[in-house]
């Protein structure tokens, strides 16, 4: 199966569902746009320090409502800057763990591999019933869909066609499965080899929406627990920064 579809039916698998695990755990809360690469880092972080990792896979906008009203993670990877930095400001973050471990890109994707022409002209010239999306208010990825309608002067025109799901785990999977001929997807999810697969996509220029500079920090819940300051030692590695690049994000 293509990484595009396995990245979906995974994001969607993982969300509100957790890894098993009871002794020397850390509890992580993931962006769902980072929800593949963090697979491969959790397989290699438990294999190199024994220690067990919970995982949390969902919306940005989501976890932060789930970490004001006490859920129980350690860390947390959102798909922002400022999610983590409201965190921090709020006491809710150990002051100064903040740290950008990624820098996404968006990408208008299709299933079909003669749909999406690679300047992204088909959201102006038409030809598709709908298009899907991350909620905004929910997903930074999906704020960076709608500022990039914005810039193209298409936002009213395309709105009525949106198929809107609450992380882009959940727009990924619209599209993958048909119900949506197309959608803004992050670019680690339809990216192996150094290229998109699986389909037809246009790289989202930078310029059209904010950056997708996604930060990392430390709860403080966990700011006594050793295990959980091994995971975000891990996560600044050189090894763990080669896995994140291969997925198709920069790294600072």
């Amino acid at each position: 199966m293509p990484r595009p579809f396995q990245a979906c039916l995974l994001c969607l698998a993982l969300l509100s569902t957790a890894q098993a695990g009871e002794v020397s755990v850390v509890s992580v809360a993931v962006a769902a746009n980072f929800a593949m690469p963090m697979q491969l880092l959790v397989s290699q972080f438990e294999k190199q320090t024994g220690h067990k990792t919970r995982l949390s896979v969902g919306a940005t906008g989501k976890l932060y409502a789930q970490i004001k009203s006490g859920a129980p993670f350690d860390v947390f990877l959102a798909a922002d800057d400022e999610t983590p930095a409201r965190l921090e400001k709020e006491g809710d973050a150990v002051a100064g763990s903040r740290f950008t471990y990624a820098v996404g890109q968006l990408v208008l994707w299709s299933a079909n591999t003669k749909l999406v022409d690679p300047q992204g002209r088909i959201l102006a010239n038409g030809g598709f019933k709908h298009l899907a999306l991350a909620s905004p208010t929910l997903a930074p990825y999906g704020a960076a869909a709608v500022q990039t309608l914005t810039g193209l002067g298409l936002l009213g025109a395309l709105t009525p066609r949106f198929v809107q799901g609450e992380s882009i785990g959940q727009a990924c999977s619209f599209v993958a499965t048909g119900n949506a001929e197309l959608g803004f997807v992050a670019l680690s999810q339809i990216y192996a080899n150094g290229k998109i697969t699986g389909g037809s996509g246009w790289i989202v220029p930078s310029r059209l929406h904010q950056p997708l500079r996604q930060d990392a920090v430390l709860l403080v819940r966990a700011r006594n627990n050793p295990v959980a300051t091994a995971w975000v030692a891990f996560l600044k590695t050189a090894q763990s920064k080669a896995v994140i690049r291969s997925f198709g994000y920069e790294t600072p």
